[in-house]
């Protein structure tokens, strides 16, 4: 009797499961498809597009806020989903599991082998599930960073590089409006900085890039924004390295607070119209680490700019130690 049970306990759960994933696959790819065209080629989008070059560089922006807003918004209900959907097969794998172990032990053959063709019905379709909503997932996280990284892109290139005056270490006076036409990059240095010393001591990377470009319209300037440096030590360590250009004294971290230089280094890259059209890393290999794949942001930016394109990627996050302001 408690054998008959159990098995139609678990002939019941058998059918009711079987149901659930032959209308959860429906449901699925129809979510899926849903999704796919959701933020990505909706009416809505489409229309945001073809007005954009009516609007207005404010109502751009605030148009892009939104867009990434609700790109946002769509992440976080694929993630709710995603979440939902491993709870749902957690709790149903684990009442399979028991089902079957019950099967197993009042030898209800047939239904333990139906049982287990279940579970492994179950697994194969959730992980179909999961596969799609992860690639919807990634899809939308690499619609945000694009937007995201647009917007900041947009902003450093849109900003005009403030004007100053400063004297170097020696003395001598220098300018920014006396470089005007000319391609100017400014490299914020810490002498005593290790990742600034790393660039000097061992890859030599400021100076081998300075001399590649000096006869190419580029002016490169290095400025010490770091308030407890002295002359003695700045023009000695110009002296060792036989710096190719002038390190420029701004102890009062006027010129710093200015550009928004954070760390040293940080780069700034202004075009022949006074624009800032790169800020931030020298490259993407800290002291080095990077063994493959490096690339020098401020080698790419100036390529570009001589051969007259667009700078191609306008921001990165500088690294390095952090500006010692007064």
């Amino acid at each position: 009797m408690r054998r008959s049970l159990i098995s139609a306990a678990a002939a019941a759960l058998l059918i009711a499961v079987s149901g659930s994933l032959t209308l959860g696959q429906a449901e699925s790819g129809r979510r899926v498809r849903e999704g796919q065209q959701s933020g990505v080629n909706s009416p809505q989008t489409t229309t945001a597009r073809e007005k954009a070059p009516l609007l207005s560089e404010a109502e751009r922006a605030k148009l892009r806020e939104r867009l990434e807003d609700r790109s946002k918004e769509q992440l976080r209900e694929v993630e709710e989903q995603i979440n939902q959907l491993r709870a749902e097969h957690e709790e149903l794998v684990k009442e399979l599991n028991a089902a079957h172990e019950s099967a197993v032990k009042e030898k209800a053959d047939e239904t333990a082998k139906r049982l287990e063709k279940l579970l492994g019905k179950q697994r194969e379709v959730f992980q179909g599930k999961l596969k799609q909503l992860e690639q919807r997932h990634q899809r939308l996280r690499r619609m945000v960073m694009e937007r995201v990284g647009r917007a900041e892109q947009g902003q450093a290139a849109g900003r005009k590089a403030p004007e100053f005056t400063l004297k170097t270490f020696d003395g001598k006076t220098v300018k920014l409006a006396d470089y005007k036409g000319k391609i100017v990059v400014l490299e914020w240095l810490n002498i005593d900085c290790p990742f600034v010393k790393y660039h000097y001591e061992k890859a030599k990377t400021m100076i081998d890039l300075a001399n590649k470009y000096k006869n190419k319209n580029v002016v490169w300037l290095t400025i010490n924004s770091t308030s407890g440096t002295t002359p003695e030590a700045n023009k000695q360590f110009a002296e060792q390295h036989k710096l190719p250009y002038p390190i420029l004294d701004d102890r009062a971290g006027v010129v710093g607070k200015a550009f928004g230089a954070k760390t040293t280094p940080h780069l700034f890259v202004i075009d022949t119209n006074g624009n800032i059209v790169y800020e931030g890393a020298i490259d993407n290999s800290p002291l080095g680490a990077q063994k493959e794949g490096v690339v020098n942001y401020v080698d790419k930016a100036l390529t570009e700019l001589i051969e007259g394109k667009s700078v191609s990627m306008a921001k990165t996050d500088p690294y390095g130690c952090s500006v010692k302001y007064p």
